[in-house]
């Protein structure tokens, strides 16, 4: 019997890869927090590592690969907000546009987008048996 595929929280559309990792050599290494709908409504924002605060009850959703040496760009979303998401896939993508103004692409013309897909009864059930970590597993 085959073991069952891991289901990723997160995914990134080739744009969304080809921008951090652009952004990514410009500014270092980098992550990404999905707002929860203040300033900036509900988008998704870029910053260098260290520059913005992950809090004890935010969720780690993923991590984006980027090419070798660059590091993973880890994904996290409030507590919250997770709670209310938890039930679907997040797709990082990039529409034409201006970004938000904290957010590192906002220069580029282009802005990261969140998109999402309803996971299935079984990849619910997959999910449940390997909760994501927060803030506070990871000592942030």
């Amino acid at each position: 019997m085959n073991e069952p595929a891991t289901v990723a929280r997160v995914v990134a559309t080739d744009s969304a890869v080809e921008l951090l990792t652009k952004l990514s050599e410009l500014h270092g290494g980098l992550m990404i927090h999905q707002s929860g709908g203040c300033c900036d409504g509900s988008a998704p924002m870029c910053y260098p590592v260290g520059e913005y605060r992950v809090g004890q009850r935010d969720v780690l959703v993923g991590e984006v690969e980027l090419p070798e040496p660059l590091p993973a760009v880890r994904i996290w979303i409030n507590g919250d907000q997770f709670e209310l998401w938890k039930h679907t896939q997040l797709i990082l993508d990039v529409v034409p546009g201006r970004g938000a103004g904290f957010s590192l692409e906002a220069p580029e013309g282009v802005r990261f987008l969140s998109r999402s897909r309803v996971f299935t009864d079984e990849e619910n059930a997959a999910l449940a048996d390997s909760p994501p970590l927060t803030g506070a597993d990871l000592g942030v």
